[in-house]
């Protein structure tokens, strides 16, 4: 395991994730990819309200930008 964000991130690659989103959006799903600028690539996405399933995505592309934290 590395130190540095991104090595975390490729440690968690095809494991179940959360990523909470500027706001309060949240989202649960396995990570498939990510890049530089850590926009991120879910599978089976699952939208999130207080730690509830609110609706069910599938496939999802996440802008970097947006993203406050990922939790593997």
């Amino acid at each position: 395991m590395g130190n540095r964000p991104l090595d975390i991130l490729n440690d968690a690659l095809n494991t179940s994730v959360i990523v909470r989103l500027k706001g309060t959006r949240e989202f649960r799903g396995v990570l498939q990819g990510y890049d530089v600028h850590m926009n991120l690539v879910l599978e089976e996405a699952e939208e999130l309200s207080e730690g509830e399933v609110v609706r069910k995505i599938g496939g999802v592309v996440i802008r970097g930008d947006n993203v406050v934290y990922v939790s593997p």
